[in-house]
């Protein structure tokens, strides 16, 4: 579908759903919750000194690394899940 037909079609209050591939599609950030963690001083200081490579906020590095660990963890109790199917 040409992109001029899929905007004509969404301005016309078409459903559009059909050309939309949402098979990765993932929600983001829906609600944050506040919480505090204690961690050890030396691992403060390597977030610290990975965030300042990247030019980011420490909070972010955690965030980033945190959400990438859950997301391969879920993919790995998916595929034992299906092997056992």
């Amino acid at each position: 579908m040409k992109t001029t037909t899929f905007d004509q079609q969404f301005d016309d209050g078409e459903d559009i759903s059909a050309a939309l591939d949402v098979s990765k599609a993932r929600r983001v950030a829906l609600m944050q919750k506040r919480v505090n963690v204690d961690f050890p001083t030396w691992m403060v200081e390597s977030l610290d000194r990975e965030a300042s490579k990247l030019g980011v906020t420490r909070q972010s590095v955690i965030k980033v690394w945190l959400a990438e660990r859950l997301e391969s963890t879920a993919s790995q109790r998916s595929a034992v899940a299906a092997a056992h199917e």
